[in-house]
């Protein structure tokens, strides 16, 4: 049971998860439309991030002038921004019966820092335990993708921001200067959460149109969330 949900059986934790690129937010907002066009109550957040404290730390963390930023270092600012996102954004919707949709969450710890990274899934679990309660979403959405294809179009769309922003500002771009082996170990860690957790982790062929992607997502919403309102 997740935590705060036992006063609300409406209350629902669904995150997102897949490589940079692989299309997450935009399949994460389609969902908010669908399940606030059924008027349930959804709050949509993200990681790092999510709280004024965690935005900051998400600066720190993505922008590539903190190339050298130690693994472990890194691990401990995402689980930092984690903590404050429960305490202030996840745990008060949860209780008051929201679904929360999350733009990745403990997982990508476990795929990034602890695979790609190869600090190993142990730390990060360990983390989650005594920094976040165990909290565990209740379906996690994974978006699989090449591992070429989603960097390329995620270095293409920070490269964008960038260019908006008069490039005065901060960029993204930290974890998209990874090598393809990185990212490899990374898609390769994700896949490994899923067959380990396959009542929770649903995997997604990310490979395809935006609307045949949604249509896979709110299939497997439908089948795995007891939602008041029906998904058609």
């Amino acid at each position: 049971m997740i935590l705060g949900m036992s006063r609300s059986p409406r209350g629902r934790f669904v995150t997102f998860e897949g490589l940079d690129g692989c299309g997450k937010s935009t399949q994460l907002e389609k969902l908010a439309v669908v399940l606030r066009d059924l008027g349930i109550s959804v709050v949509t957040t993200r990681e790092p991030g999510g709280t004024a404290t965690g935005e900051k730390i998400r600066n720190v963390l993505l922008d590539s002038s903190t190339s050298g930023l130690s693994p472990y270092a890194e691990l401990a600012l995402m689980f930092a921004s984690r903590a404050q996102h429960i305490r202030e954004v996840i745990q008060p919707a949860l209780a008051a019966g929201s679904v929360v949709l999350c733009d990745r969450f403990t997982d990508s710890s476990e795929a990034y820092q602890g695979g790609g990274r190869k600090l190993g899934s142990e730390p990060v679990l360990d983390l989650h335990r005594v920094l976040c309660g165990n909290l565990q979403p209740d379906l996690t959405i994974l978006m699989d993708s090449e591992v070429a294809a989603s960097v390329e179009r995620a270095r293409r769309r920070n490269k964008a921001k960038v260019s908006e922003n008069g490039g005065g500002q901060s960029d993204e771009n930290r974890f998209e200067q990874e090598s393809r082996a990185f990212f490899g170990r990374v898609r390769n860690a994700y896949l490994a959460i899923a067959e380990r957790e396959p009542k929770r982790v649903a995997v997604v062929d990310a490979r395809g149109a935006a609307e045949q992607t949604h249509t896979k997502i709110l299939e497997i919403v439908r089948q795995n969330l007891k939602l008041s309102a029906k998904i058609a």
